[in-house]
């Protein structure tokens, strides 16, 4: 218990909202503090504060070191898991993605052999059916699983609860709908949703699978706590990087780096873990196919753009132009953030609020759109003769349109001639990548087709970017980049007049610089780069222009998945404070509003009057000592009160507090029973219906409150504040006054404890001295 100095305690104690101040639109709940964005939202902040309560220290009495090895084991097995599965839907997505994508432009090839007008129509057509299944499924089916994802779940795992973005039809939705959109030829990827994807699979996992669709297994529910859910959650990102892009090294960096707030070494371990078990399945899958077993699946399925065969060097005089491609991906990747941000707000204000009909009708015009963009502006441009190349060489020119390579044979009226804008418009985008970052390809793309490319592609992926269906960026960034990569390409080697500067070189450079500038991104991409690509040698340059780019867009606006966040309401704890707070106080953040707490000894009828009152999810619990003086004895949260009220077998007549002595009270509840849901939002308070002689009954909150709440001074700088609750993860921070003594001083060598045997549960501390383990103070 924390005892209480001041005599009239509870008029001047306040509490900081779970979510200290961070935007003025987007607020949090706090411990006895009303927010409406909150209640608009629905969002609300994960307990990852492990809850020390009566019922959890009985559980923990009981339990041995077999136990915790189990506990372990079981983590372990679960990585595994999270691996298998992720890795299985990346290879149904894309199979299911090349296959349309393959007999899409084998139909269509076949038909502009005797029409250019009913080819056109039917790859309209086609788009226009695979998108309309997609918008179709978000709208009605799974509503969570539009968008990338990506922001949701590092809203998650950065502690906060958004609803529905886990459940096991978001999981289905993202699935058949990234097949559709990406299928359906939009401007956007299937690598944003896999991440989603990933999470999905592991919170599924973790809580037994999906009881509303009776796909559940008792024995797999081993996990209840929130901090758990949590670090299968992280297990789950990194698999979706690593299944994406074929990059388990760099699908755990992306999860350190990008999404995850908390990190330790244990998780570190098993997320690795789970990465290479992800890419063991994706080449096992891939082994498989290469027997012709996929149908269309071939070596665009999975992405992995191998320019080994290269730019072997490079000179001093190219950095300049690499560093141009730097600032070009910095301006560039923060004005699509900031267009992104207006058409967003422009669609949420205009379109989406008038209901589904309007987001499918907006789907399928950006569809047709995309489809008369893709296949009729290659008709406007002339097309090319072949080049003259080397016979062994394994460039064949022309190619029929379709995944298949460089040179495409689109609408020319000789045989040895190519259309460069068909080669990366009519074709899917991991193959138009992979052309632009093709070597020994020097003037294989006019400077005229790719700047038009660049232009359309760029408006098509701002305007598509926010629509009704599952959408990445990581591709479509890609994309963009290599353009205005291989534009610079085109001019150092007609500047420098050297044979051995290769223009796909350059297009990777650009592809890194615009992904830095616009996801603001460094370490996790550049490894990601480097796998992808399968060339060490660039690293360096990698860097450089990464750094550059996300310097010059952090000049301009924060990240994409940052903006997206602030956007749809998620209140995100950023790694550093916000300047200002430095001169604020913890008390200063409270504001003037009174806290609204619980005696120990509580009527049942005021817990229901209090809960249908607010929607606080804490409440501070306090008693009073023989001569009066007021103690905070610990925090007791809104999801608890509920399980108490719901199972009724702790209503007592007598309003005395219970003995919590050793043996005197046996345990009623176990402790996961008091673990919230995380495919629900839990019990709610209309859902439990009480007597009139329930609700004279009392209940004692001393066994299920939690007696060690974080507590800080009055007077502590809010930027301290906001470290504390983000580096632990924290939900509530109770503000106190400053105490009058002081019991016992906690330094290092007093946390350094060793077991004196594995049979022995004492415990020696490696200290000279003997020191008091109890807190600073006593308030």
């Amino acid at each position: 218990m924390l005892a209480n100095h001041f005599q009239n305690g509870m008029e001047t104690a306040r509490h900081v909202w779970s979510r200290l101040p961070h935007s003025e639109e987007a607020e949090l709940d706090g411990v006895g503090l009303s927010s409406a964005a909150d209640n608009r939202n629905g969002v609300e902040s994960l307990d990852y504060e492990v809850i020390e309560n009566y019922a959890y220290r009985e559980e923990q009495a009981h339990r041995g070191k077999l136990f915790v090895g189990y506990n372990v084991g079981l983590k372990w097995f679960f990585a595994l898991l999270i691996g298998i599965g992720t890795g299985l839907a990346a290879v149904f997505i894309n199979i299911s993605v090349e296959n349309f994508a393959g007999w899409k432009f084998a139909l269509t090839f076949n038909i502009i052999q005797k029409s250019y007008l009913a080819g056109f129509l039917i790859y309209i057509l086609i788009n226009l059916a695979l998108v309309f299944s997609s918008v179709y499924i978000i709208t009605e089916f799974a509503p969570a699983a539009a968008g990338s994802g990506i922001p949701e779940i590092k809203g998650y795992l950065n502690g906060i609860d958004v609803p529905g973005i886990l459940l096991f039809r978001t999981l289905v939705g993202k699935i058949f709908g990234s097949i559709g959109s990406v299928g359906g030829g939009l401007a956007l990827g299937k690598e944003g949703p896999l991440v989603h994807t990933g999470a999905c699979i592991a919170s599924l996992l973790g809580q037994g699978g999906s009881t509303k669709y009776h796909l559940s297994s008792r024995w797999l529910q081993g996990f209840k706590s929130d901090r758990d859910r949590r670090d299968l959650v992280t297990c789950g990102c990194a698999a979706g990087v690593a299944a994406a892009f074929r990059a388990p090294v760099g699908g755990v960096l992306f999860a350190l780096e990008e999404v995850t707030s908390w990190w330790r070494s244990q998780l570190m371990w098993r997320v690795f873990f789970t990465s290479a078990i992800v890419a063991v399945v994706v080449r096992a899958a891939m082994g498989w196919c290469k027997s012709g077993n996929c149908g269309h699946f071939g070596a665009g399925g999975f992405i992995i753009w191998d320019i080994s065969d290269g730019q072997e060097d490079y000179s001093f005089e190219e950095l300049l132009p690499m560093a141009v491609i730097g600032v070009i991906g910095g301006l560039l990747g923060a004005l699509f953030n900031q267009l992104t941000i207006y058409v967003t707000c422009w669609r949420r204000n205009y379109l989406h609020k008038k209901g589904n009909r309007v987001k499918i009708y907006e789907a399928c015009i950006i569809s047709v759109i995309t489809s008369v963009i893709s296949f009729g502006l290659p008709l406007l441009r002339k097309c090319s003769p072949c080049p003259n190349t080397d016979p062994d060489s394994e460039i064949e020119c022309p190619r029929a349109p379709g995944p298949d390579g460089n040179y495409v044979n689109f609408y020319c009226s000789k045989e040895k001639e190519y259309n460069d804008l068909a080669t990366i418009f009519f074709n899917t985008q991991d193959d138009a990548i992979r052309n632009l970052f093709s070597a020994n390809t020097i003037h294989e793309f006019s400077a005229q087709s790719l700047l038009a490319f660049l232009v359309m592609f760029y408006t098509l992926a701002v305007v598509t970017f926010g629509t009704a269906v599952p959408a990445g960026q990581f591709v479509p960034g890609i994309l963009i980049g290599s353009t205005y990569g291989r534009l610079v390409g085109i001019f150092t080697v007609n500047h420098y007049k050297k044979l051995n500067i290769e223009e796909g070189t350059y297009a990777l450079l650009g592809a890194a610089s615009f992904l830095g500038g616009s996801m603001r991104m460094t370490v996790s991409l550049c490894v990601i780069m480097v796998e992808i690509t399968n060339n060490l040698k660039l690293l360096p340059l990698i860097m450089l222009v990464l750094l550059i780019s996300k310097a010059v867009g952090d000049a301009f606006n924060e990240g994409l998945y940052e903006e997206q966040a602030q956007l749809r309401g998620i209140p995100l704890l950023e790694s550093r404070p916000k300047y200002k707070m430095r001169k604020m106080t913890a008390r200063e953040a409270c504001g003037n509003q009174k806290v609204l707490s619980l005696p120990r000894v509580v009527k049942v009828a005021d817990v229901v009057s209090i809960l249908r009152s607010n929607k606080h999810n804490g409440f501070p619990v306090i008693d009073h000592t023989r001569n009066g003086e007021t103690l905070v004895i610990g925090l007791m949260l809104r999801s608890h009160l509920l399980v108490l009220l719901q199972s009724k077998i702790d209503f007592q007549h007598s309003p005395l507090p219970c003995d919590l002595s050793v043996g005197a009270r046996a345990i009623r509840h176990n402790f996961s029973e008091f673990a919230k849901p995380v495919s629900s939002k839990g019990i709610s308070i209309n859902d439990i219906h009480l007597s009139s002689d329930d609700l004279e009954m009392y209940i004692d909150l001393a066994p299920f409150l939690n007696p060690s709440p974080y507590v800080v001074p009055e007077d502590m700088s809010l930027t301290k504040v906001y470290n504390l609750f983000r580096q632990l993860g924290l939900r509530h921070i109770f503000v106190v006054p400053r105490a009058s003594r002081v019991i016992g001083v906690i330094t290092r060598k007093d946390l350094l404890i060793k077991e004196e045997s594995e049979d022995s549960a004492t415990m020696e501390l490696q200290s000279t001295s003997v020191r008091s383990l109890c807190c600073f103070t006593s308030f």
